[in-house]
């Protein structure tokens, strides 16, 4: 084969191995929906055109990513691999665009500080964060610290996707793989009751007695986009959480730290055989920021 040919060849090999953006839009609307007109309703776009772009990519691909029938469409197994590639690669996509701009809002002359964005799980480390963001503050140089209160489980997405630079992250209910991090503190679980219901007097509880009791249904809160079965009611936000527990509506377990923001209407019972909750602070494996690093330092001196 001439060098010519050779060249065109890999060319057009690299051709077919390049994704772009839209790409992975169109198709992971369509692998999450598993239906192309629920698909481009979310896209904004009609359905006709957002097929024929499915089509062209299975075709530059070579493989088969989805299943159509009358019901719907399945993903392959391509199709399944290329959904949890797809989602990483948009998150990266998000992050970089997101940082950038963060990071160029410091670069004009006169321009503000540098900024961290720390996403937090809404009530939990109450009093670390407090101290975390007193000390750091009086470190010279230090950049803006800007707070972004999640859900359970949020704090990952929030890294992935670029909308925050650093979390702090509980295990054993928060995935560490990926990130960097460093343990700041480990600490007991408790029940989160009305003042008034008669188990708000016992000395312990135990997570089989929280997860029964009649008419007080666990909370729910949301875990990668998703509310878990059952009966309690869905939490969208630390306020609405606290308002129902005074009311009487549901009960809640949250790690010890919880206890600095609970109103005078809630009680905390400790729980015997709940796991240790570990605090980590964490961050993308790849970052390079010195505010960052100074943030880190600060945590672990706490």
């Amino acid at each position: 084969m001439e060098t010519q040919d050779i060249q065109e060849a890999q060319e057009t090999q690299e051709t077919q191995d390049i994704l772009e953006i839209r790409e992975l839009r169109y198709f992971t609307a369509v692998a999450e929906e598993l239906h192309f007109g629920r698909a481009a309703e979310r896209l904004g776009m009609a359905q006709p055109p957002l097929s024929r772009a499915i089509q062209r990519l299975e075709r530059r691909l070579g493989v088969c990513l989805l299943r159509r029938n009358r019901r719907g469409v399945c993903l392959t197994g391509a199709g399944e691999i290329l959904l949890q590639e797809g989602r990483a690669a948009l998150d990266a996509a998000a992050a970089a665009a997101r940082r950038t701009r963060r990071a160029g809002g410091a670069d004009g002359r006169g321009g503000p500080r540098n900024r961290l964005v720390l996403a937090v799980k809404a009530g939990a480390s109450h009093e670390l964060l407090h101290r975390l963001l007193d000390a750091y503050a009086a470190e010279p140089g230090a950049a803006e610290v800007e707070v972004l209160p999640s859900g359970t489980c949020e704090q990952e997405g929030m890294l992935r996707d670029g909308r925050a630079d650093v979390a702090l992250m509980h295990a054993p209910f928060n995935s560490l793989a990926g990130f960097d991090s460093e343990e700041l503190t480990t600490e007991g679980q408790i029940a989160v009751l009305p003042a008034g219901h008669p188990l708000a007097a016992r000395r312990t509880l135990s997570l089989a007695e929280v997860g029964d009791i009649p008419g007080l249904p666990l909370a729910r809160w949301a875990r990668h986009g998703r509310f878990p079965p059952g009966p309690g009611p869905e939490i969208h936000d630390q306020t609405q959480l606290a308002q129902l527990i005074a009311l009487g509506r549901t009960v809640a377990v949250f790690p010890e730290s919880a206890r600095a923001w609970l109103w005078a209407e809630h009680a905390a019972v400790p729980l015997t055989d709940a796991p240790s909750v570990v605090t980590h602070i964490a961050w993308p494996a790849h970052s390079r920021s010195l505010a960052l690093a100074g943030l880190v330092r600060t945590a672990t001196r706490l």
